[in-house]
């Protein structure tokens, strides 16, 4: 696998994430415990931070390849 197809795969698979971490929102009330339901959102948006830290380094990555063209 070269470089642009494994920024491909990674990105698909944040954006997979990211879409399951979205998803679990609307089910949170259903759980009917304010403590438990503040710890989940304290945990998904550090799985959200992290998935954008990956993103990042990513297009960093990216970038740094798309400069060395010129």
């Amino acid at each position: 696998m070269d470089r642009a197809a494994a920024i491909s795969e990674i990105r698909a698979s944040c954006n997979v994430i990211a879409g399951g971490v979205t998803s679990i929102h609307p089910l949170l009330p259903a759980l009917a415990d304010e403590p438990t339901k503040a710890e989940i959102i304290k945990a998904l948006f550090e799985l959200t931070k992290a998935v954008e830290v990956v993103k990042k380094q990513v297009m960093r990555l990216e970038k740094r390849d798309d400069s060395a063209l010129l």
